[in-house]
């Protein structure tokens, strides 16, 4: 009966750092820890506030906050003249979940190893074939407007 008693008991000691090196798996070498500063250097006062001034004015059309009512009766005059408001609501919801879907997506594109770094890689290189294409020379630049143009008449007539 004396043997069971010992055998459940355990002992918990402590577990200290030994001087001895312990071999580790990875491919980056230790680096040395940080020396924290033991005394925090104070700037006085005069120089911390001449680096930075803010002037305060009540002039309105320098403020550029907006007017939440004016934003609320707008949306609600809008709404009101919604004609099918389930269509829009139908819509507005399958746009969150394509959004959300393509969040996931996205996530799980960024798991794969290799993979967000080629996304990266065409996309640097379609920023820069875009650049190239349209904003590098004026005439391209124009033409570039013409299609936004286009564009833009082409939504706001249907």
């Amino acid at each position: 009966m004396a043997t069971a008693a010992m055998a459940s008991t355990a002992v918990f000691l402590p577990r200290l750092p030994t001087g001895i090196a312990t071999a580790r798996c990875t491919a980056l070498p230790n680096l040395p820890p940080r020396p924290f500063p033991t005394s925090i250097k104070l700037v006085s006062e005069s120089k911390r506030s001449s680096h930075f001034h803010v002037k305060a004015s009540e002039d309105a059309s320098s403020s550029s906050s907006i007017d939440t009512d004016e934003l609320f009766t707008s949306l609600k005059e809008k709404w009101d003249a919604v004609e099918n408001k389930p269509t829009v609501i139908i819509y507005g919801g399958g746009a969150f979940v394509a959004l959300w879907l393509s969040s996931v997506i996205i996530g799980a594109i960024n798991k794969l190893p290799l993979l967000p770094n080629v996304m990266e890689l065409v996309g640097v290189g379609y920023s820069g074939w875009f650049v190239y294409k349209y904003l590098l020379f004026e005439s391209s630049r124009k033409e570039l407007a013409a299609k936004i143009e286009s564009i833009k008449k082409e939504i706001s007539e249907t």
